[in-house]
């Protein structure tokens, strides 16, 4: 029992011997160094921003501004998330990213309710006491305790002293403290061992101040509870779908290299078996084997319209050459305008691949156009599928056109389907999917 205990004392004080030159301590310092002036920042950066919205809040440009410093605030709380994961190795999990509307009024409103900036302005204004007393820490501990522990040497050199009358009427040089003048090597040895306790305990005391922050990046720089949640549904969501797209991939190819084959082979043996018949044999098997290989051919068209459904073989070379074959097989003219930098997950590809095609469909069928442009474009982590038409209008989800169907479908990967078909037309159908469910 005797020799575990002076295991574990002699374990506590080599710690503590050795916490001045460990990594950790060093990069907590560097921490609360770097963390005070962008803390400063920050805190610059809440007041002016609120002060000009104050300020011009009796004009058009208030809430505007407003409504841009606060998702601005991310920005700031991004570079604090960055340096507690470089130097206090603390990965914490960005929030959702900000998601602006299309149009000035949407992005003022996304911009007033986003909670993650609200949050990030928050840790800015809080932050700031807790950075400037980290700080105020180190230059007490560490500054004074380096000072402190090599005052002998000091001493020594002539470096910091300060004068003092002596008792003898002479002039006594050395640090002074409350009166008392420390210029005798059992003073400086006092002064010594005190640097050596502030030194030792510096970085005790910076990793308590440390802690208030990470507190605070956790709780105010990453995700809330509601946020995660939406988060990892998500992601939950998007395997289910690429698992989904893959599985139907594999049954669209089975069905294509195992069921049609043996159809198509079926086929030829019924013709071969028809060919081969001689005058003895009946109609009546004649007629039966011609039956049969037509309902073969039949099955086979029936197979291959099943195939196309389930996953387009086009998909295969891309979303760009998908819609430029539907544009081509079109029953009226069609501008094709693509832009794809960024080849979207197989799942999106295969619902903007079926959005273009029923939407040519409807033009077609129902529009009465004679002329039709499809724009598809892909930046900022999203794809933009615009069809549009100079027919008659009136388009929409109760039209009868499907478009109730493709809402449907675009909402189940948090897509969008926008119509704007004024009865005199023309018809613009703009379908916003992200690159990746």
């Amino acid at each position: 029992m005797q020799n575990a205990r002076v295991s574990s004392v002699l374990v506590t004080g080599g710690r503590i011997l050795r916490a001045p030159v460990t990594r950790r301590t060093w990069a907590e310092l560097a921490y609360v160094i770097a963390g005070a002036p962008l803390a400063l920042l920050g805190a610059v950066y809440v007041v002016v921003s609120f002060l000009l919205s104050a300020g011009l809040a009796v004009t058009a440009l208030g809430i505007p501004l407003l409504a841009v410093a606060i998702p601005g605030a991310r920005g700031l709380g991004r570079v604090r998330r960055g340096l507690a994961r470089v130097l206090l190795e603390e990965t914490i999990v960005a929030p959702a990213p900000f998601r602006p509307g299309r149009d000035v009024f949407a992005r003022i409103r996304a911009g007033l309710r986003d909670l993650a900036g609200w949050r990030a302005v928050a840790y800015l204004v809080v932050s700031l006491p807790g950075s400037l007393l980290g700080l105020a820490m180190v230059l007490a501990f560490w500054a004074w305790g380096v000072i402190a522990f090599t005052y002998p040497i000091q001493h020594a050199l002539g470096i910091n002293q300060m004068t003092a009358p002596g008792r003898a009427g002479g002039i006594r040089h050395g640090l002074v403290v409350g009166g008392v003048v420390f210029d005798t090597w059992p003073r400086l040895l006092v002064v010594c061992a005190a640097g050596a306790v502030l030194v030792l305990s510096a970085p005790w005391v910076v990793r308590t101040a440390v802690l208030l922050d990470r507190l605070l990046v956790r709780g105010l720089l990453g995700p809330d509870g509601t946020s995660a949640r939406i988060t990892e549904l998500r992601r939950t969501r998007a395997h289910a779908v690429d698992e989904a797209a893959a599985t139907l991939r594999r049954i669209e190819r089975d069905l294509h290299d195992g069921v049609q084959a043996r159809l198509v082979a079926l086929g030829m043996n019924l013709t071969m078996a028809i060919e081969t018949l001689d005058g003895r044999t009946s109609g009546a098997t004649r007629g039966m084997l011609v039956t049969a290989r037509d309902n073969a051919k039949e099955a086979i068209s029936e197979l291959r319209d099943v195939v196309r459904g389930i996953h387009p073989p086009v998909l295969d070379a891309g979303l760009d050459a998908a819609i430029a074959t539907l544009a081509a097989r079109s029953a009226i003219p069609v501008d094709l305008r693509t832009e794809i930098t960024e080849r979207p997950s197989a799942a999106i590809e295969t619902i903007a691949y079926f959005c273009a095609a029923e939407l040519l469909t409807n033009v077609a069928k129902h529009s009465g156009a004679d002329r039709a442009t499809v724009e598809v474009t892909a930046r900022g982590g999203r794809i933009r599928l615009r069809v549009a038409d100079n027919g008659r209008g009136g388009a929409g989800p109760t039209g009868g056109t499907g478009l109730r169907g493709l809402a449907d479908r675009v909402a189940t990967v948090d897509g969008t389907l926008d119509t704007d078909s004024p009865p005199a037309g023309p018809t613009v159908i703009t379908v916003d999917l992200p690159l990746h469910a």
